[in-house]
C-alpha cells in the first residue's frame, strides 16, 4: 500500500507540474528531474528504488511505441544514412571516446568498467529529444532524424553494454565474434518486430471493429514484441520499433474512426504519465546514489561528472558534423540530392539529452559476478551516469529553443504549401465526386453538399499571400463558430440537467461538438 500510495501522489505531481511547464516554456523532462531532487531531500521520505526490470519492461515498450507511432515511415526510410551514422556510428564511437577519457583520468578505473560507462551514456533518450524539440517549429527532417535516431540507438547502447559487461567478467574481448552476435541480436529483433506487426494485423482484420478492443490491442503489441524478442535473446527495442513503424504505417486499414480517435486520447494521457513518472524516478534517486559513494570527496566527485558530462556532449559535436560532410565530399550524388545545412547539423549535434534508458541500464549493473567477485566502480558509474542526464537533459534541454531562435530556424515553406496543396487537392476531388456522381440528388441536399465543401476549399485557400482582410475574415469566421459551439454546448448540458433529453443523447451530442471543436483548433 505504501508504494501503490507513492505511486498515485507521483502522478498527482507530474500532472500539476505539467501545468507549470505550459506557463513557463520549460520542457517539462528538465523541472521534472529537479523536482524529483529536491522531493529526495525532503526528511523521513521512503526511499523510492528505480527496478531496472520495472523500465525495461513496463516503461520502456509503450514510450518506444508510441514514438515509433507518430513517425512517418517515408521520411524514416528517406533519412536513413544519418539516422544510422547517429544511431549505430555516434553511439559505439561515444562509447570508446567516453571509456578512453574514463580510463585515463579516474584512477582504478579498468577498461572493464570503462567501456560500460561509455556504453550506458551512449545513447540519447527519445522522451527527452521530443520534449525538447516539441513547439519549437522544426523542420521535420530534423524532428525525423532526431526521433529516428532515439527509436533505434537504445539497440546499439544495450547491445554494446551487453558485451562490456561480459568483457568486463571475464577479461577478454573477441570483436569479430561480438560483431556476429551484434547483427544477430539486431537482425533477429527487427525480424521479430514484423512478425508481431503482422500477427496484430491479421487480428485487427478477423475481429469485430470494437473501439475499446482495438485500443486494448495497441496496448498489447508493445509488450508483446519487446517479451518475445528478449525471449529469443534478440533487441526487444528493435523489435517494439518495428512493430510501431509496420503497424503505424497499415493503421488505415485496421482502424475505423472511432478507434483512432479513442486510441489516440487513451495514448497520449498513457504515454505522458509514463515520461513524468520517469523524469520524477530519475531525480529521486539522488540520495541513494550519494549515499553509495560517500568514501570519494564531493568535489571529486563533482569535477568527475562535469568531465564525463562535457566529453559526452563534445564527443557528438565531433561526430555530427563530419558525419553530416564527409559523406557529400565522397559522393557528388548526395551532394547534389541532400545538401548541408550547417544550422540543422548544429541543431542535431545539440541535441542529445540522456533519459531514464540509461539510468536503468546503470542500476541494472551486477552487484557480483558468477566468482562472488565484486562489480568494480559500479556505484561510481551510476552516479556518473546520473551527473551526464542532468548535465545534457539542464545544460542542452535549456538552451536547445535559444541555439534554435538564434540560428533562425523554423519549418520551412515547402512544408507549408504542402499541406496547403493537399488541401486544396482533397476537397476539390470531393467536389469533382459529388458532380459526377450526385447530379440527380435532391437539389436542396445536393446545394447542402456542395456549400459545405466550398466553404471547406475557401478555407484551404487561405495562405500567405492573401490580404490582411482575408485573414481577418478567416480568423471572425472562427470566432463565430466557437461562439456557436459555446452556445450550443450550453444549451445540451442545461436540457440534460432539466431532463428533457437522455444522458445518452447528451453524450453523442456533446461528442459531435468536441469533434468539430478539435476540426477548428486543427484549422488555426
Amino acid at each position: 500500500m505504501e508504494q501503490l500510495g507513492i505511486v498515485v501522489i507521483l502522478l498527482a505531481i507530474v500532472t500539476g507540474l505539467a501545468q507549470v511547464t505550459d506557463k513557463i516554456r520549460v520542457p517539462y523532462p528538465i523541472l521534472l528531474v529537479v523536482t524529483g531532487m529536491a522531493i529526495s531531500f525532503i526528511p523521513n521520505l521512503p526511499a523510492v528504488v528505480v527496478s531496472p526490470d520495472l523500465v525495461f519492461l513496463v516503461f520502456l515498450p509503450p514510450v518506444l511505441y508510441g514514438a515509433a507511432w507518430v513517425t512517418s515511415w517515408p521520411d524514416f526510410k528517406a533519412n536513413r544514412r544519418p539516422i544510422t551514422l547517429l544511431a549505430v556510428g555516434c553511439v559505439l564511437f561515444t562509447t570508446t571516446l567516453v571509456a578512453f577519457v574514463a580510463h585515463s583520468i579516474i584512477p582504478n578505473f579498468g577498461w572493464g568498467e570503462a567501456f560500460v560507462l561509455g556504453a550506458i551514456i551512449s545513447p540519447p533518450d527519445a522522451v527527452a529529444a521530443t520534449a525538447a524539440t516539441k513547439g519549437l517549429n522544426l523542420p521535420r527532417r530534423i524532428i525525423t532524424i532526431l526521433e529516428g535516431e532515439s527509436l533505434v540507438n537504445d539497440a546499439t547502447g544495450l547491445i554494446a553494454y551487453r558485451y562490456a559487461i561480459a568483457a568486463t567478467a571475464t577479461g577478454t574481448f573477441i570483436f569479430w565474434l561480438a560483431s556476429i552476435n551484434f547483427f544477430y541480436v539486431a537482425g533477429l529483433g527487427i525480424l521479430i518486430g514484423f512478425a508481431i506487426g503482422y500477427i496484430f494485423l491479421w487480428v485487427h482484420k478477423i475481429t469485430p471493429d470494437n473501439p475499446t478492443t482495438d485500443t486494448a490491442f495497441t496496448l498489447i503489441t508493445p509488450y508483446m514484441s519487446y517479451l518475445v524478442a528478449e525471449e529469443f535473446h534478440a533487441s526487444g527495442v528493435l523489435a517494439v520499433v518495428v512493430s510501431g513503424l509496420f503497424l503505424s504505417w497499415n493503421s488505415d486499414q485496421i482502424f475505423k474512426h472511432q478507434t483512432r480517435i479513442q486510441a489516440w486520447a487513451v495514448w497520449d494521457t498513457l504515454i505522458f504519465l509514463l515520461n513524468g513518472i520517469i523524469f520524477i524516478l530519475i531525480g529521486l534517486q539522488l540520495p541513494m546514489i550519494l549515499d553509495n559513494i560517500s568514501e570519494y570527496p564531493i568535489w571529486t566527485l563533482i569535477g568527475y561528472g562535469a568531465l564525463i558530462s562535457l566529453t559526452t556532449i563534445v564527443v557528438r559535436i565531433l561526430w555530427v558534423f563530419p558525419g553530416a560532410y564527409v559523406p557529400r565530399w565522397l559522393s557528388r550524388r548526395i551532394r547534389r540530392e541532400d545538401p548541408a545545412n550547417i544550422r540543422f547539423v548544429a541543431v542535431v549535434s545539440w541535441s542529445g539529452m540522456r533519459g531514464i534508458v540509461s539510468l536503468a541500464a546503470a542500476l541494472a549493473l551486477p552487484l557480483t559476478f558468477a566468482d562472488g567477485q565484486p562489480f568494480p566502480n559500479r556505484d561510481l558509474i551510476i552516479f556518473l551516469t546520473f551527473c551526464v542526464i542532468f548535465a545534457t537533459l539542464v545544460l542542452q534541454g535549456l538552451t536547445l529553443p535559444k541555439l534554435i531562435k538564434w540560428l533562425g530556424i523554423k519549418a520551412t515553406d515547402e512544408e507549408v504549401h504542402e499541406e496547403h496543396h493537399a488541401r486544396l487537392k482533397l476537397t476539390a476531388a470531393a467536389i469533382e465526386h459529388i458532380e459526377e456522381n450526385y447530379a440527380l440528388l435532391n437539389s436542396d441536399i445536393l446545394n447542402q453538399i456542395k456549400t459545405k465543401y466550398e466553404i471547406r476549399l475557401q478555407r484551404a485557400r487561405k495562405d500567405s499571400v492573401q490580404s490582411r482582410l482575408n485573414d481577418e475574415q478567416v480568423q471572425a469566421f472562427h470566432d463565430v463558430q466557437r461562439e456557436l459551439i459555446k452556445i450550443e454546448r450550453a444549451w445540451v448540458v442545461q436540457r440534460r440537467k432539466d431532463g428533457q433529453i437522455s444522458e445518452e443523447v447528451a453524450r453523442k451530442l456533446s461528442y459531435e461538438l468536441d469533434l468539430e471543436e478539435t476540426r477548428l483548433q486543427l484549422e488555426q
